[in-house]
């Protein structure tokens, strides 16, 4: 592997990483990785974990979030086989749940983050704090809404990710594209490095080919057009310190105009189903 980008941690720790390509997969691996991940998300501000909705950026986030989660559920019912049952791995505060729930699926969530979990609780929805904990049954649909890369322990976590899966399941897998244009134009700021929280960096060619050799083929990607604004907005504040809203918007849609031509996003959804 080859260095390819020097970085750090700029919401929470300050902390200096490095990025190494991996050319086979065309992948980017975080490096070092830290044992005990835990102290890296626990902050106020970390929005997937906290709810949180004060400032600009959170309203945002929150605003979008709303919007996205109808038309997540209307995806995963166009993949539902037989019966409508959902694991959704990394389910943060468990809006996603919830709403998979209130339109007809069975659904159990995963959330390692005990924050998380509590707030959660308090909207009825009970998570799971890992993977190994869950029943040994199988799932029609599985997701990760920018979750895989944030797994440890990559090729494990895929194993026991395919054997919850049904015979004639579907994987649904959304992160972010380090190839996109927001990426290569912020380089080390921009936001979805999100080291050390994102130990892996994926392309199309790395999700592919990860799975493929577990018996799932991709058969679909889809694009998440409002990731590139977002990430943008978080971008410009590691890079200048200031939210820079107007330069952000225009690199964000620019980004997108570029992908039109490239398919190369800020985050895409990829869809994986058994061979």
């Amino acid at each position: 592997m080859k260095p390819f980008l020097k970085t750090k941690d700029f919401s929470i720790s300050q902390e200096a990483f490095e990025l190494f390509y991996d050319a086979d997969l065309d992948m980017l691996i975080t490096k070092p990785q830290p044992k005990n991940l835990d102290p890296y998300y626990e902050s106020a501000t970390y929005i997937s974990h906290t709810d949180a909705n004060t400032t600009f950026v959170d309203k945002i986030y929150q605003r979008v979030k709303k919007y996205s989660l109808s038309r997540k559920v209307k995806l995963i019912d166009s993949y539902a086989w037989k019966k409508k049952t959902l694991l959704d791995v990394g389910a943060g505060t468990g809006d996603f749940l919830k709403t998979a729930i209130r339109n007809g699926w069975s659904a159990d969530g995963i959330e390692p983050n005990h924050h998380a979990r509590a707030r959660a609780l308090e909207k009825g929805i009970s998570l799971i704090d890992r993977l190994e904990a869950v029943p040994g049954k199988k799932y029609s649909v599985i997701t990760l809404w920018h979750v895989l890369e944030h797994l440890p322990d990559l090729e494990n976590q895929i194993l026991k990710l395919v054997w919850h899966l049904e015979d004639k399941g579907t994987l649904l897998i959304a992160v972010p594209n380090f190839n996109s244009y927001d990426a290569n134009f912020y380089k080390e700021f921009w936001a979805a490095y999100d080291v050390p929280r994102h130990l892996w960096h994926f392309s199309r060619t790395s999700i592919a080919k990860l799975f493929l050799k577990h018996g799932l083929e991709l058969i679909k990607v889809k694009p998440m057009l409002f990731d590139s604004f977002y990430v943008s907005l978080l971008s410009e504040k590691y890079k200048t310190g200031k939210q820079n809203v107007f330069k952000a918007f225009a690199l964000g849609l620019y980004s997108n105009l570029a992908a039109m031509r490239t398919k190369e996003y800020s985050s895409h959804i990829y869809i994986l189903k058994r061979l």
